[in-house]
């Protein structure tokens, strides 16, 4: 940079503020600090940024997986925000082991983040108080627990409710819930969503229609083939997540059975029926959580509600009625 100033005859501050687009410098100066900018090839020094602003100029992002295409679109969404603000996005995976969170997520802390957007796969959050006053965090999808953050999660009991009660409404009485992992939070407010429902409509609940710990095509199978061994099976099947969803899909080949799903995934418009979806709008949050981060930043004393939940509207498509999944349409 002094080496770029001294061929431009300006300041080092002026190269830098030239470098960052800074609107009052005059038009004949940007001219001359860019023609040395070319003339040097200059790139700015991204540890020496480091080091004088105190932080990376990077948003961490920590999501349980990458392969889900529920995370991967948040984690898109994030990443096109954080290069509208010129900067970058540093993403990891989480995985499923509760105690492995703080370890992968303080690393990921240490590289000095502009900010920190994460989806928790633990229980207790209070060890990330001692980097809340260096870097501002936002939770997504879940909320922290223990610890006094932004967040933006979603109506998981309403959208449960809606779920069914479109079920209901189809004239479906014995409706079987396949989920994931009852621990999650999510999941115990989309069971909870699912009971709540039969009881507003006066149909009993039933244990044995509820199987979880599905989320691959074995487990959906066996969940499928259980489900069809009771004496009384259902006609209708409510999933908790895309995960489970998409192996469910395929365990239902020609059963019969109607669908709803919470969460849309890639295709899941393109199956043989189309399954009808609880849409989360991944895209949206992760927009809402990147943009919360530089809200924070821009005014630190501002008021911004910490806790923001977010509709899920029901996309009706082929699957709530009773007919047979295939393959995608051609």
């Amino acid at each position: 940079m002094r080496e770029v100033a001294a061929l431009a005859g300006v300041s080092a501050k002026t190269v830098s503020r030239v470098f960052n687009d800074d609107p009052h410098v005059l038009p004949e100066t940007r001219e001359t600090v860019e023609k040395a900018m070319r003339e040097l090839n200059y790139v700015p020094n991204a540890l020496a940024t480091t080091f004088r602003a105190g932080r990376t100029a990077a948003l961490g992002v920590a999501v349980p997986d990458l392969v889900d295409p529920f995370f991967a679109a948040i984690a898109r969404a994030i990443d096109e925000v954080a290069a509208g603000h010129g900067m970058s996005t540093l993403v990891t995976s989480l995985g499923s082991d509760p105690d492995a969170e703080q370890g992968i997520v303080e690393r990921l802390l240490g590289r000095q983040l502009t900010g920190l957007i994460i989806t928790p796969v633990s229980t207790d959050q209070h060890w990330l108080t001692r980097w809340q006053d260096h870097t501002p965090m936002v939770f997504i999808d879940r909320a922290p627990q223990h610890l006094v953050a932004d967040s933006f999660t979603y109506d998981d009991v309403g959208g449960s409710i809606a779920a069914v009660s479109h079920l209901i409404d189809k004239r479906h009485r014995r409706i079987a819930y396949i989920g994931h992992d009852p621990e999650l939070v999510t999941e115990v407010d989309r069971r909870s969503g699912y009971r709540k429902a039969l009881e507003r409509h006066g149909i009993p609940y039933d244990p044995d229609l509820v199987v979880e710990h599905v989320d691959q095509r074995d487990s959906a199978a066996a969940a499928v083939a259980q489900l069809f061994e009771l004496a009384d099976p259902p006609t209708a099947v409510f999933t908790s997540n895309a995960r489970t969803s998409m192996p469910v899909t395929a365990a239902l080949r020609d059963s019969g059975l109607a669908m709803v799903g919470f969460g849309d995934f890639p295709m899941a418009d393109m199956l043989t029926p189309s399954l009808t979806v609880m849409d989360q709008d991944p895209a949206r949050i992760g927009r809402l959580a990147a943009q919360r981060i530089y809200d924070r930043l821009a005014s630190p004393r501002a008021e911004f509600p910490l806790h923001t939940v977010l509709d899920v509207p029901l996309v009706e498509r082929e699957s709530s009625g009773a007919q047979s999944f295939g393959a995608p349409a051609a």
